[in-house]
Formats: C-alpha cells, structure tokens, sequence
C-alpha cells in the first residue's frame, strides 16, 4: 500500500453570533459553553475546509494510482489533523465529546445556488482595542481598533462572500429550523474525543470514493462541529475548547487527506511453484518510460510443446504501464519439476496498433522447493543494504518521482542475494525525540530481478526525512534504523 496526501486548498472558523473571520489563524479553535458575551446564553464555533484533489484526480486518470485491480474498495482515504490543546487561557480542555465531519449543503436556499466560500484574511479571534492614551490596552467603548490580524471579512458566521450569505445562519441550523435544519445535514463520519488530547482521523473512504467516480458532485467542502446538544448547552460558567492545526501552520502538522492505495507489486516469475498461487506481472516501456497500453492484456501459460496449462486470464493494471495477473495453482499431475514453461501475453495495443504477443519463460518449481521442514528452527538471518535512487543526506527537489533500490543481501555476504523475503520500509520525520510517521510500514515492491519501491515528493511537505527497514525471518522481526536521511526542498 503507498499513499497519496491532499491539503488543504481553503478552511475558516465560524463564531456564533459573530462576523469575526480566521480563515489565516495558524490553528482552529472549536469551542462551546459559556458566552464571552451577554447576549446569548451560549456560544460555540465551527470549523469549515475545503479539499484539493486536483494531484489525487490526476494520478487515477494517468494510472499512477490504479483501481484496475482493486476497484475503488481498494483505496481509502483519511481526514488527518494534529491536536494544538488550547490557546485560550479564559477556555478549559474540552473532554468526553464527540465532533461530527459534515458535508456543506450543496445548494443555497431555494435557489439551487453552489455554495461556494472565501476563506478570508482574518487571524485574531478577538478584536483588541486600545483607547489613544492608554498605554495598557484596557477596553473601552469608545477606543478605536489597531488590531489588524482582525477581520470581519467573509466569510463568517453569517456571510459565505461579501454579497452573498450562508442559506442558513453558521450554514446549518442547531435546533432544526430554517432552510438546513441539522437533520437534513449529510454526517461523512463520527469521532469520539475522550480526553480532548487526541488527533482527529475522520474516515472519508466512502465520501471521496464518491465524488472520485461522479457519485458526489458541486462539493464545496465540510464542516466540524461539536452535536447540536453540546453547541446548544446552557448554564455553564465556562467555555470548553479543543484545537487543532489549521492549513496555515507553520509547522510539519499541516492537515491533510491521507489517501491509501494497493500498487505492491509482488513478481513471482524467479519464485513460480507448482501447487499454488502466483502472480506475473508484464512492464510497457516505450522509450524508457512506463506506459499505459490501450487495453489490458490477456495471458496464457503453456509449457514446451504449446499445451496450455492455465488461462486464457484477464490482466488488470496494478500502477502506470504495469499489468498484473493471478495463475491459479498449476497442479497437472503429467510435468515433473522443475521445468520451464512460458507465460503468453496477447491482445497488446498501443495507441490503436496492434502489437505481436510477448513470449516470456520462468521455471515452474516444485512445491517442496518453497517448503522448510526441520525438528529445528532456523536463526534469524542478519541482513546488509545497498541502495539506489536517493543518496544519503541528498536535497530533493519537491517536483521529483524517485524509484528507490534496494540491494538485499546476506550481512558479511558480497554476492548472495535474497530472492524472497518480507521486506518493509517506513518513512518519516524528526520533532525532537519524537518520530512523526510520513508513511507507515510498507511491504517493498519485488519483482523479477529487484526490490523497489517508488517515492513521490511531490505531496510531501519540505522538511529532512528518514527512512528504516525491516525484514521478517524465523517469526523474527529486525528493523534497520535510519537507513537513508534526505531533506526535500521547494523548488525556486
């Protein structure tokens, strides 16, 4: 499984009752309980975004990220964000609630208007004013404001852009009145909070599914939001916040759509056993570049004097140029093992032409030759490196797709190769002692003749990177610390 990140593309907190806007706070602050003023009995705030898919939806349709094989079932997609606390010493942690993720209603009112939004240019939540000769800034009445981090701008509470407003007051209505009462509202996902500390991680799988095969279309982006009952609630002497970073942080934390897909590539044609399953795969390389072909290919597997020992099988592409397919356990009793056998690729086109089918040979092995049986177990193997495609503390352009190598070797060994093995890699970032995971452990891509797995930098945030591996033998797992560091820079 590889992943794909989407930012942010605009976000915003709505205050009750309020035209304030902080749509470039570095945080997002969602409150509830007592009023900060008199004139309602309870205040609360909600936290708006929207998405840019446009890196996600290209990669589906150039075939980077596939669903030949998998369907849209096989990817999932995550709303991360990191918690902050509180910033407000007047606010206390909020514990023991739930937020709802929202859809905002597509349409304004009776219009059939999009609701489309401007994030605004607002920072401060509170409008800090100072009287001309009061060097203190104690609040008055009659001062004027200097505080220029504040906006009332839209959009608001109330207001969506400067001409037109919400179809409904904070986009839906709490107590179910209006032109969006809260039950009319699409709830994407639920999150429990119970000590008010934790990250939020709303599951937008099926959400994002639909909008990537047109199921979901004109969305203008979600709401988070504490439930009806905790915005609504009356006779507290406090206010009750939690916080999390917003898209103009200037921090690692920037939230983020984590999109997950399966493109592991797992060759077995140096590995092909007898008696059960095995995967081939068929690489389209025009000019040196992987290339998608006008259609999936068909596969037979004959043996030396043509007599087809499986298929015709259907090929799905598994990643751009890549063309995966499935042989059931070969288990005619009339071949002794080993023997060599051939996997037939037909039906193979290219922008409308024809091409001549591609023969290629492997070794069908025994089934025994893939078995270990022994009164004893075997002790862990230790296991050296060698990589290609990133260099140790390189400086990586952000514009960059890099096929990173690795050579898997026996330690103390030159030359003996492992051919078959689970290897792993995880990548990540340093805050202090703490290890931020950027990607968790990922099974290595193995094919015919090298482990690799591909590294696109173009979702990543800059920052200096690290890279471990680990390997699983004899129930055993070893993991390689800090095996490749990098930075990746912006381009400019």
């Amino acid at each position: 499984m590889s992943v794909h990140f989407s930012y942010f593309s605009r976000n915003n907190t709505l205050l009750s009752g309020s035209f304030t806007n902080t749509g470039k706070a570095p945080y997002t602050q969602l409150y509830f309980g007592a009023s900060l003023d008199t004139l309602r009995n309870s205040a609360y705030s909600r936290f708006i975004f929207d998405l840019d898919l446009t890196d996600l939806i290209n990669k589906i349709q150039t075939g980077l990220i596939s669903t030949g094989c998998t369907g849209f079932s096989g990817m999932t997609h995550k709303l991360k964000m990191v918690n902050t606390s509180s910033f407000d010493r007047a606010q206390l942690r909020a514990t023991s609630f739930d937020l709802n993720l929202i859809r905002i209603p597509l349409t304004s009112g009776a219009t059939g208007t999009p609701q489309t939004w401007d994030e605004g240019v607002g920072y401060d939540y509170y409008d800090v004013r100072t009287t001309a000769n009061s060097p203190f800034g104690q609040l008055s009445p009659t001062t004027f404001s200097d505080e220029l981090s504040y906006s009332q701008r839209p959009s608001n509470f109330y207001q969506r852009s400067t001409i037109y407003n919400w179809s409904q007051e904070g986009i839906y209505s709490n107590i179910n009145t209006g032109f969006t009462p809260f039950s009319s509202m699409t709830i994407v996902d639920t999150q429990h909070f119970e000590f008010g500390n934790e990250n939020v991680e709303f599951d937008m799988t099926n959400e994002i599914n639909s909008i990537l095969t047109g199921g979901t279309t004109g969305n203008t982006g979600w709401i988070i939001s504490f439930p009806p009952q905790l915005e609504l609630i009356t006779g507290l002497t406090e206010n009750y916040s939690v916080g999390f970073f917003s898209r103009n942080t200037q921090t690692f934390y920037e939230p983020f759509l984590e999109t997950t897909f399966d493109d592991y590539i797992s060759d077995d044609r140096n590995t092909f056993y007898k008696n059960r399953p095995n995967k081939l795969y068929l690489y389209s390389i025009i000019d040196g570049i992987l290339t998608n072909l006008d259609s999936e290919p068909s596969v037979i597997i004959v043996d030396s004097v043509d007599n087809i020992l499986s298929g015709p099988l259907s090929s799905c592409l598994k990643t751009t140029g890549v063309y995966e397919v499935t042989v059931p356990s070969i288990t005619s009793t009339t071949i002794n093992t080993p023997c060599t056998i051939y996997d037939v690729w037909s039906g193979i086109t290219l922008n409308g032409t024809s091409l001549e089918n591609v023969i290629n040979n492997l070794i069908l092995l025994p089934t025994k030759k893939g078995i270990q049986l022994s009164p004893e177990s075997q002790d862990p193997i230790l296991y050296g490196f060698d990589y290609y495609g990133i260099k140790q503390d390189e400086k990586i352009i952000n514009t960059d797709i890099r096929k990173v190598g690795v050579i898997i070797k026996k330690a103390y060994s030159t030359n003996e190769l492992l051919q078959r093995i689970q290897v792993y890699y995880r990548i990540y970032v340093k805050e202090g002692q703490t290890e931020v995971d950027v990607q968790e452990w990922t099974k290595v891509n193995r094919s015919y003749n090298q482990y690799y797995f591909m590294f696109d930098t173009r979702d990543k945030i800059p920052n200096e990177y690290y890279i471990d591996l680990k390997v699983y033998s004899d129930g055993a797992a070893d993991t390689y610390k800090k095996q490749i560091k990098f930075q990746i820079v912006n381009r400019k």
